[in-house]
């Protein structure tokens, strides 16, 4: 049992506290800060309170950022007129990765799941739908994961963007490159059978 008056113990317990962060990892993780010298916990401390203190949301784009508007919507070089949907940062940055898309995005924090109490007020689609009637929107790209919840949040838009008279696409969904068919599940099978295309 960890005492939460010992100094690594509740470093430990604090540690363990992170998603997929265990007892055993959040110790190693301690007992491998307390091994450096001290500058990095100082530099690590001084990084956790600069996030806690800075960082906010965007008020275009509701992407996390210590600079209002962030980095994504301030460029010049990016096209307001193609705005990403996406559930996550993570997500936003894994897109942006690809080096492909030179438009604009915009972060929801989650997707529709009536089962856990998520509606359309616990995400930002309001926001979103401030953007799309500026009128400088030509097309949203809905990059939600290929769940049901990502489905149905995919929908829910479809119907709120369709009167806007705004383009509304959606990534595709398919066969992964270098996968056997043989192993790939039915659901998967089924998505790329439908969304096929010329060659």
């Amino acid at each position: 049992m960890l005492d939460a008056k010992d100094p690594i113990g509740r470093l430990i317990g604090e540690l363990s506290r992170l998603p997929g962060v265990g007892e055993k990892t959040a110790a190693r993780l301690a007992y491998h800060i307390l091994r450096q010298p001290k500058a990095l916990a100082r530099n690590l401390a001084n990084a956790l309170n600069d996030v806690c203190d800075k960082v906010r949301l965007c008020s275009i784009c509701q992407n996390l950022t210590a600079d209002d508007p962030c980095f994504y919507c301030s460029d010049a070089k990016r096209d307001p007129a193609v705005v990403c949907v996406v559930e996550s940062v993570q997500a936003l940055r894994a897109i942006d990765r690809t080096n492909e898309f030179r438009g604009r995005f915009h972060v929801l924090h989650g997707a529709l799941s009536p089962l856990d109490g998520i509606g359309p007020d616990d995400l930002h689609i309001g926001e979103l739908m401030t953007r799309l009637k500026s009128g400088e929107v030509r097309e949203v790209i809905c990059a939600l994961n290929p769940t049901i919840e990502g489905d149905a949040t995919t929908l829910y838009l479809q119907r709120l963007v369709a009167p806007l008279g705004i383009r509304l696409t959606r990534l595709a969904h398919g066969v992964a490159v270098g996968s056997d068919l043989e192993y790939t599940d039915q659901a998967t099978l089924v998505r790329a059978l439908s969304g096929r295309r010329e060659v």
